[in-house]
């Protein structure tokens, strides 16, 4: 028992620790810190470390991180300007599902996919991550422009489509596809729809479990996670997912009079679990599998990057949107998102896909989410330069990784001559011991020692 218990806390100890440098790491870099999260799964994970083996002991807080994740969308969302942008949103957001599993169909002719391996991808390939476009936005100063408001209202309605999607992943499984599950999609979407139109008239309403809870530092973040938790359990009791619930949940917090105490109460506890979420989804890394199928897994991000930039651009400019407005905003949600692995997941447990299917899935989403901020920063500076009138491919390669490239040269280049200085420093130092002379030493040894007084 005693070292089953000290085996779980060097583990916790572990991941805390892995997270933390790598999150420093990469956020020293400019990138957001849950690539770091995944990038310490992956070393602690059996692919290299294997410091755990499994990631069956920190599943459920990962699941937990989910709901919080959904529960913190909730409470951030501004109902005020998905209001004024909803059509955009959903619209775009509808046809990106429609043109992803429409063009996922087509590839299934080629590769002989099942439908619901087609649909799971299609799914999956329509999402975008929130988490790290709204840092890429924040670097760049972009998140209360009109940029950043197309693109965070296109990210709020895809988070909405997670569960309608998982409803539908689900009813695949077993005898076969479950009429039923329509009825639960409209009565979600209704019930969403209404509450969204209640809540943005813009009176805040006043909840008596948090206004109970609010004089108290210690129980206002229980009260909120009382309500997540809480919501969330009623919800799937009533047969739809328990993300459902959490967002619901968040967006009742969210439009509340304790919104400001509570999300600040909250969001610490949000950052624990969301690290683990993410670390968990660095333990599903299989890099020998990557490497087997290093091509494939390269080729489908890149195709996967260029035809989502290039739908997210064209639909936003059919709906109206300025060319700079509709590249921008087209380009920040163009990476897959962190909820394809929840939908990969539950397909998994619905039969649906195999192990091997769903690698695939992982693979492509963590080098989606890695590469995610380069390939935006690439788009955007091409753009720029593009506006300039720099149209050459060799001149655009060296104006766009130019400065990045010679940074680099200039730091090997500093810590070589600092290695330099670092040796000759030591060889004078050597230089300066003094050393005995070998004559002296076989002085030393021949002259007989004088014997001991009796």
């Amino acid at each position: 028992m005693e070292q089953t218990v000290h085996s779980s806390l060097t583990a916790i100890a572990g991941i805390s620790l892995a997270a933390l440098v790598c999150g420093i790491v990469l956020e020293r870099l400019k990138q957001p810190a849950i690539v770091g999260y995944i990038l310490a799964g992956v070393l602690l994970g059996p692919s290299v470390f294997a410091v755990i083996p499994e990631r069956d002991t920190i599943d459920t807080i990962a699941e937990l991180g989910v709901l919080m994740l959904l529960f913190l969308v909730g409470m951030e969302l501004s109902l005020r300007s998905f209001r004024l942008l909803w059509r955009l949103a959903v619209f775009t957001t509808l046809f990106q599902i429609l043109v992803s599993t429409s063009l996922m169909a087509l590839l299934s002719i080629i590769f002989g996919w099942s439908l619901a391996y087609t649909v799971v991808l299609g799914f999956v390939v329509a999402l975008s991550s929130t988490a790290v476009a709204i840092k890429i936005l924040e670097n760049m100063g972009e998140l209360r422009t009109r940029t950043g408001r197309i693109a965070i209202g296109v990210l709020i309605a895809q988070d909405l489509a997670v569960v309608p999607m998982m409803l539908v992943i689900s009813s695949l499984g077993g005898d076969g596809f479950q009429w039923t599950v329509i009825v639960k999609i409209i009565f979600s979407v209704l019930l969403l729809g209404a509450l969204i139109y209640y809540l943005s008239r813009g009176k805040k309403i006043r909840l008596p479990l948090l206004q109970i809870a609010a004089g108290n530092v210690d129980l206002k973040p229980l009260a909120g996670l009382v309500m997540c938790f809480g919501f969330a359990a009623l919800s799937g009791l009533a047969g739809l997912s328990a993300a459902y619930g959490a967002f619901i949940a968040g967006l009742v917090i969210g439009n509340s009079t304790d919104r400001g105490p509570m999300l600040e109460a909250v969001k610490p506890i949000q950052s624990i679990l969301m690290m683990v979420f993410f670390v968990s989804i660095g333990l599903l890394v299989d890099l020998h599998y990557i490497w087997q199928n290093l091509g494939v897994v390269v080729l489908m991000f890149l195709f996967i990057a260029v035809f989502k930039t290039a739908l997210n651009v064209i639909l936003l400019r059919l709906f109206g949107q300025e060319w700079k407005y509709a590249f921008l905003s087209g380009l920040m949600v163009s990476q897959v998102g962190e909820f394809s692995f929840l939908l990969s997941v539950v397909a998994v447990d619905a039969g649906l896909i195999d192990t091997g299917e769903s690698q695939l899935i992982v693979a492509i989403t963590v080098v989606s989410l890695v590469f995610s901020p380069l390939w935006v920063f690439t788009g955007r500076r091409l753009q720029t330069l593009i506006q300039y009138g720099v149209t050459g491919a060799e001149e655009l390669l060296q104006l766009v990784y130019g400065p990045e490239a010679e940074l680099v040269v200039d730091t090997f280049d500093e810590a070589r001559t600092r290695g330099g200085r670092l040796m000759r420093f030591f060889v004078q130092r050597l230089k300066k011991i003094k050393r005995p002379n070998r004559l002296e030493i076989l002085q030393k040894k021949s002259t007989p020692k004088a014997p001991p007084d009796a």
